[in-house]
């Protein structure tokens, strides 16, 4: 009995280690992949001309503080198996994590609605859509209305109307003498906090991302013709407009990104989201560890958008390699001043000369 015992705390140990080094690992990700989006944004002037990275900052923004404030005390949680930290402070912690997850989502809608009137529309009607203003409003919306779904009613303690009985005896358990910062929600506020924090912004990103498919695909064909464009009865090549076809391979481009960042988006927060739903109607008889590796997927999701755009984007590519480099010249955008002028020759009265 001793042997196995031992074994079996051994075999504890060994997974509150593994699951600690796994934690570990994502709170660093997210805490340096979204300070390294911040940095490269303010410190990268073309960037900041931008106005998608606007949001993108707000973004990273919000995605640290749930690195900071959020993770921390649930990996605490997670490894010891006790909640330390009070009553009040659990509903604090909750409140955070409610607001923090809700404003990373409400950005991802902001990014994908911007794209879509940059990559769908004129510039004109995205310049007009897109103004400084309308910015604004868009990012205070992103903080101001996960509020109402998570400081206000947490702390009235509506999400625990009708079931503050169960909460109870899940908060204390007799057998290790442990207790649980708990959060469990009842029908009204499950739906509501569902229906707030995902699937209104997930039905807009799968649509303004729909269109934006569309468009990328049109143009994509449009590249196809101009690039297959023959040449005309006097031998002479017609070269297609530079310009146009830059600006579609890139909005192509940018697409396929925004699908990418949209499908990890889906995969990170969708278990989480319809099990939310879900529990309240099937008496709340989900597992709590299932729970708990829905959520550490969202989780997840906060240190992922960086390392997309680093990857997926050159712009902030090569920013960060220029901070993580320590200003190397090679990762530099070449300077207008210091770009050679183009240069042509024409012959006059037997003399050859440089045109500039």
């Amino acid at each position: 009995f001793s042997v196995l015992l031992s074994s079996s705390e051994g075999f504890v140990v060994a997974e509150k280690i593994v699951l600690l080094t796994f934690i570990s690992a994502v709170i660093l990700m997210a805490i340096l992949g979204n300070l390294l989006v911040m940095v490269a944004v303010c410190r990268d002037r073309q960037l900041r001309k931008i106005k998608t990275n606007y949001f993108i900052v707000s973004l990273a923004f919000a995605d640290l503080l749930v690195s900071v404030l959020v993770m921390p005390f649930g990996a605490i949680e997670l490894v010891q198996d006790n909640w330390i930290y009070g009553e009040m402070f659990c509903l604090v912690r909750t409140s955070l994590d409610v607001l923090l997850t809700t404003a990373s989502i409400l950005h991802l809608c902001c990014i994908s609605l911007d794209r879509y009137y940059a990559i769908c529309c004129q510039p004109l009607v995205y310049r007009n859509k897109m103004t400084p203003l309308r910015i604004a409003v868009m990012l205070g919306g992103c903080w101001v209305i996960p509020t109402f779904i998570s400081f206000l009613p947490i702390m009235q303690g509506w999400n625990s109307i009708g079931i503050i009985d169960l909460i109870q005896q899940r908060q204390f358990n007799k057998a290790s003498n442990s207790t649980y910062c708990i959060f469990m929600v009842n029908k009204p506020y499950a739906i509501t906090c569902s229906v707030v924090a995902f699937y209104i912004p997930f039905l807009l990103m799968v649509l303004a991302y729909y269109r934006i498919y569309v468009t990328a695909r049109e143009h994509a064909r449009q590249i196809r013709v101009l690039q297959r464009a023959g040449a005309p009865a006097d031998g002479r090549q017609h070269h297609p407009d530079q310009h146009s076809t830059h600006r579609m391979k890139t909005e192509t481009k940018a697409a396929k990104t925004l699908c990418i960042i949209m499908g990890c988006f889906c995969l990170c927060w969708a278990p989480f989201f319809i099990t939310n739903i879900v529990d309240p109607f099937i008496n709340y008889t989900v597992p709590g560890k299932l729970w708990t590796a829905f959520l550490w997927l969202g989780y997840i999701n906060s240190g992922l958008n960086p390392f997309l755009y680093a990857f997926l984007n050159k712009s902030f590519r090569r920013a960060f390699l220029i901070i993580l480099c320590c200003g190397d010249e090679r990762y530099r955008r070449p300077s207008i001043l210091g770009q050679t002028v183009p240069c042509s020759t024409t012959t006059i009265n037997g003399s050859t000369h440089v045109l500039r």
